[in-house]
């Protein structure tokens, strides 16, 4: 199912998902949800996600995947996974932050 927040299609459980990643993003990297979706847009848009993919990626925390779409790996390649002990050695202050896309682009389908 297509939606008009995500620009691929999504079964039910993977749309919950998606908005489970949107929420990382809101609330723990701070930034609006329209622009939540429109990283996870720019990443996913046109991905056929096949039922491997889909059981690959609800294996891990939404974090897991969210942190990579808003991080850069740090200086020792790591991103953050959303679990407190594997992530207790991070310094997210230190992490540089992915560029949004760009506002004229067609990943923002959220107003702000």
């Amino acid at each position: 199912m297509r939606t008009e927040e995500f620009l691929i299609t999504l079964d039910e459980e993977m749309l919950e998902y998606f908005r489970d990643m949107a929420d990382v993003l809101v609330e723990r990297c701070g930034i609006s949800r329209a622009e939540a979706v429109a990283r996870l847009n720019e990443r996913y848009a046109g991905k056929e996600m096949s039922p491997l993919e889909q059981g690959l990626m609800g294996h891990e925390f939404p974090e897991f995947w969210a942190y990579g779409v808003y991080y850069y790996p740090d200086e020792k390649g790591r991103l953050p996974v959303g679990d407190a002990v594997a992530d207790a050695d991070i310094d997210f202050a230190r992490l540089r932050v992915r560029p949004a896309p760009p506002k004229d682009s067609p990943f923002w389908t959220l107003d702000e």
